[in-house]
C-alpha cells in the first residue's frame, strides 16, 4: 500500500517596501507597509445605509420609511360569557377570554391612534405595541361602528405621526401600499409588514362576505394584500401619505385574493374630529327616506334610481322643499346613481354644512341647498334615570326618522352596559308602558321608574324594530 503525504505550502507575503525577517522565517511588514495595507483594506461603514446604491431606493421605500414608524399593533381581550349545558344544570356560568389582534397608526404625537371599530369592539382590555416593541395600555376614546372606525389614546408624548393625505383625488392605477401586522407576533417581532399594489377602484360598495363587520360603502379597492391582522393599518400612496384605513377583504377562502378595501381617509378625519372635539359621533341628517330597491340582483340594485319615499316634517329636506317622488341626481360633487351612493354621501357630510342637491321632479331638474343637521334625538332634551339611562321624548321627527310605530313613548338615547346586559334594553328602544301605566314622554318614564324603586318586580314594555317586547326587573 502506498502512502501519499500531503503537500505543505507556506505562503509568505511581503510588502512593497520589503520585509524584515524574524526568527521563524515569516516575513513581517514594515511600519509603512502595514499602514498602506490597512488603508487599502475594506472598512465596515459607520452607517451601512449610507452605502446603499441609490438605484435600490424607490417611492415605495421612501413612503414606507415615512409611515411605518407610526404603525402599531393593537392587542385586545374580549370576555365571552358562554353558558355550558352542564354549567346550567349546576347553576354556574363560564367565561372565556378571547384574544384579538389588529393594526393601527398614530395621528397625534400625544398618543391618538386610529384603528377599526371591529378590532376593538367589545374588548375588556386594549394594549398597543409600538414598532420598537414597547407596549402601552390604551383607552377607547370612541368608535363609529357604521364607518368601522375607532379612536384610541395611549399615555405617551413625542410619538411619530402618520402623514394624512387626501382620498378625494385618487387615481385608478396609482401605487398603493398596505402597512400593518398580519398575524401579529407570530412573525417574530413588532415590525410592520408591507405589501404593495395599486388603487384598483374607488367608490366601491361592498355588500358581500368580507373580513370586518357590516356593509361598507364608498370604499377604496386595492390589490395590495390585506390579511388577518392588517385591519386598522394605513393604506399609503407613493408620497408616504395615508389615504385610507385597511378594513376588509373579499375572499372565498379567508385569505387575501387581491380584493382589499380601505375606508377613505377623508371620512376617517371627520370621525376622529367628532370623537375628539365633541365626544360622540354626529350623524349628518337630511330628513328624507328613499325607496329601498327590491331587485334580486346586485347589478339591478346598482342602477336603480334613488327616489324619495318620505320626508320628515320639519327636517332640512322638508324646509328645502323636497317632496315625495323626487329623484336624487347629485349631492355636492357626487353623482347619486343608487341607494349605496346616497348612503355614502350622508356618511361624508358634516353637521352644519350647506349641501347642494340636484333632483328631478317629473320632467324638470332643479338644484336646492339644505343645511345638514344632527339626528333629531341628539338635540332633544335628555332625561336621566337612575344614572344609567338617558331618555328622549318621542317626537314626530324621531318617529319618522327611525320608522317607529308607537305614537308616544320615551326613546332610550343612552343605556349603561349593566342595564343593557341585565334587562336586555338597547339604545333606540322606545319605552311605551311600565306596569299598567302608558308612557307619554321621557318625564313620565323617569317618574314611573323612580316610583317603582323597592316595590318588587317591574314590567316594562318597549318597541324594537316595529314589535313590542317586555322585560321584568327589580329596582332596589
Amino acid at each position: 500500500m502506498r502512502l501519499t503525504l500531503p503537500l505543505l505550502v507556506t505562503l509568505v507575503v511581503a510588502g512593497c517596501g520589503g520585509a524584515v525577517g524574524d526568527a521563524s522565517g515569516i516575513g513581517v511588514p514594515t511600519a509603512d507597509a502595514a499602514q498602506r495595507m490597512q488603508a487599502a483594506s475594506p472598512r465596515p461603514p459607520a452607517n451601512p445605509k449610507e452605502t446603499i446604491d441609490p438605484r435600490r431606493r424607490s417611492p415605495v421605500t421612501d413612503a414606507v420609511a415615512r409611515v411605518s414608524p407610526s404603525v402599531v399593533t393593537v392587542q385586545t381581550e374580549v370576555v365571552n360569557k358562554s353558558v355550558d349545558p352542564f354549567d346550567v344544570f349546576w347553576g354556574r356560568q363560564s367565561e372565556r377570554v378571547l384574544p384579538g389582534l389588529g393594526s393601527g397608526f398614530i395621528v397625534r404625537a400625544d398618543g391618538v391612534i386610529i384603528t377599526n371599530a371591529h378590532v376593538v369592539n367589545g374588548a375588556s382590555s386594549i394594549v398597543v405595541a409600538l414598532r420598537d416593541g414597547k407596549t402601552y395600555a390604551a383607552k377607547l376614546i370612541g368608535q363609529d361602528e357604521i364607518n368601522d372606525i375607532a379612536v384610541l389614546k395611549i399615555d405617551a408624548q413625542g410619538l411619530p405621526l402618520a402623514p394624512l393625505g387626501d382620498s378625494g383625488d385618487l387615481l385608478i392605477g396609482e401605487t398603493a401600499i398596505a402597512i400593518g401586522n398580519p398575524y401579529g407576533f407570530l412573525l417574530g417581532n413588532s415590525e410592520p409588514s408591507v405589501t404593495t399594489g395599486v388603487i384598483s377602484g374607488t367608490g366601491r360598495n361592498l355588500v358581500a362576505r368580507s373580513e370586518g363587520s357590516g356593509v361598507y360603502v364608498d370604499m377604496i379597492q386595492t390589490d395590495a394584500a390585506i390579511n388577518p391582522g392588517n385591519s386598522g393599518g394605513p393604506l399609503v400612496n407613493a408620497l408616504g401619505e395615508v389615504i385610507g384605513v385597511n378594513s376588509s377583504i373579499y375572499s372565498p377562502t379567508g385569505g387575501s385574493v387581491g380584493l382589499g378595501f380601505a375606508i377613505p381617509i377623508n371620512r376617517v378625519k371627520r370621525v376622529e374630529e367628532d370623537l375628539l372635539l365633541h365626544g360622540a359621533i354626529r350623524r349628518p341628517w337630511i330628513g328624507l327616506k328613499v325607496e329601498l330597491p327590491d331587485n334580486t340582483t346586485a347589478r339591478q340594485n346598482a342602477s336603480t334610481a334613488v327616489t324619495v319615499r318620505s320626508v320628515v316634517p320639519g327636517s332640512p329636506a322638508d324646509k328645502a322643499g323636497i317632496q315625495r317622488g323626487d329623484v336624487l341626481l347629485r349631492s355636492r360633487d357626487r353623482p347619486i346613481r343608487n341607494a349605496f351612493d346616497w348612503e355614502a354621501e350622508q356618511l361624508d357630510m358634516r353637521v352644519g354644512e350647506v349641501a347642494r342637491l340636484s333632483l328631478r321632479r317629473a320632467d324638470r331638474e332643479f338644484t336646492i341647498t339644505v343645511t345638514v343637521a344632527d339626528l333629531p334625538e341628539v338635540a332633544a332634551a335628555k332625561v336621566a334615570v337612575l344614572k344609567e339611562l338617558e331618555l328622549v321624548t318621542l317626537t314626530p321627527a324621531i318617529r319618522a326618522e327611525r320608522s317607529i310605530r308607537s305614537t308616544r313613548g320615551a326613546l332610550i338615547y343612552k343605556v349603561s352596559d349593566r342595564v343593557s346586559d341585565e334587562l336586555g334594553l338597547e339604545k333606540g328602544d322606545v319605552i311605551v308602558q311600565i306596569d299598567r301605566a302608558p308612557i307619554e314622554n321621557a318625564q313620565e318614564a323617569a317618574a314611573a321608574l323612580d316610583a317603582s324603586s323597592g316595590r318588587g318586580v317591574v314590567r316594562m314594555f318597549f318597541e324594537r324594530g316595529g314589535r313590542i317586547y317586555s322585560t321584568d326587573f327589580m329596582i332596589r
